[in-house]
């Protein structure tokens, strides 16, 4: 399997674990698609870039540390995005009845697999 597949196959394995999920994305920092199993991924990856770069420097700014997650929630939902290793991220896309807790649980465990499975590949510039 190539990277991608692999990054593809997770996704897969989380919505299935996740069924309140409605959309699951990895993309790189820079908001470039990896995989996607969600409808207008160009148009979702391209918005976390700029939320990353907001969330970045606010932790930075205020002396919290890297950038691990930021959480957004609608009327109808929530947006999550979590850091996957040093040069990617994981959107979710989740209804309101969504279990916030396991969320983040199942989210950062895919996180970590799909930046193992990209850091080697991307050689993109670590999260600050």
């Amino acid at each position: 399997m190539t990277a991608e597949e692999d990054v593809l196959a997770e996704l897969k394995r989380l919505r299935v674990r996740m069924p309140q999920l409605t959309g699951a994305l990895a993309a790189s920092t820079d908001g470039l698609v990896l995989a996607a199993d969600s409808g207008d991924a160009e148009g979702v990856a391209a918005l976390t870039a700029a939320a990353l770069g907001v969330s970045a420097r606010l932790t930075e700014a205020t002396g919290q540390g890297r950038f691990r997650e930021l959480l957004v929630r609608g009327d109808r939902g929530y947006v999550a995005t979590y850091a996957a290793g040093s040069a990617a991220v994981l959107t979710l896309l989740a209804g309101p009845r969504v279990n916030v807790g396991r969320l983040h649980l199942e989210a950062r465990r895919s996180g970590a697999r799909i930046g193992e499975l990209v850091d080697g590949v991307l050689e993109r510039p670590e999260l600050s």
